[in-house]
């Protein structure tokens, strides 16, 4: 389908689609393939965001704790940036280096 076609689904058409590229964002992540995963998600999200709420309750629960999983740990305002340690490096001592005892 294309970007066109996507903004046209309504009702089971939509939420069939959105359980796809849900479906095809889990498995991008399963082989690893960050860039792909996310531009599925987005999509997913973007007609999640457009389903009813009786809609949204079609979509299997699995992979909506998935999409939501995802969404905040690893995409999510709140995450590392990729590429920085989770903590801050550690500091050097200041002062003279402590000389060693000898083994003995």
């Amino acid at each position: 389908m294309t970007g066109a076609d996507r903004g046209e689904l309504t009702g089971e058409a939509l939420v069939k689609e959105t359980t796809r590229l849900i479906r095809l964002a889990r498995s991008h992540w399963d082989a690893h393939e960050n860039a792909a995963c996310r531009a599925e998600r987005d999509r997913a999200l973007f007609l999640y965001a457009r389903l009813l709420p009786e809609e949204k309750k079609k979509i299997p629960q699995v992979l909506l704790v998935w999409l939501r999983y995802r969404s905040e740990k690893y995409f999510g305002a709140e995450r590392t940036a990729p590429g920085t340690a989770g903590r801050p490096p550690k500091q050097k001592r200041a002062g003279p280096a402590r000389p060693r005892r000898p083994k003995g």
